[in-house]
């Protein structure tokens, strides 16, 4: 398990990439995730900074964005296979979001752990696609 990126959710996805690319981070990545109900950009060479908008009022980042504002929302782990890591932290007594892999940005699977269960940390775990 390594780290792949931290999620960062912003008001404006135009104004942070701006104000990243400032800070000398290159965009490495851009896209809509529909599922997810946001729009994201991966900025740097890895580990990314992932930032998040919002593209639908109803979507969980929206939520997260109203409650607590701007800032940090996850941190994301790529795994080698995401089916046989969801098991062991099932068995070592992790909350998990999701029992099976979504689709997400960049075409991973990925999959979240409650952050109940994880020292109120979001981890999203993602299993880079090939």
């Amino acid at each position: 398990m390594k780290l792949h990126h931290v999620g960062v959710v912003v008001k404006s996805l135009d104004e942070a990439v701006a104000r990243h690319e400032k800070m000398g981070l290159r965009l490495a990545h851009r896209e809509v995730v529909a599922s997810q109900k946001v729009e994201v950009a991966f900025m740097g060479d890895g580990p990314y900074i992932e930032l998040l908008e919002p593209t639908s009022p109803d979507s969980p980042v929206a939520k997260f964005l109203d409650k607590r504002g701007p800032g940090q929302h996850h941190l994301a782990f790529a795994v080698p296979s995401i089916e046989a890591e969801l098991r062991r932290q099932a068995a070592a007594g992790a909350k998990l979001i999701d029992k099976t892999a979504r689709p997400g940005a960049w075409g991973h699977k990925v999959a979240f752990l409650h952050p109940e269960s994880q020292g109120g940390v979001l981890i999203e775990l993602l299993q880079e696609s090939q």
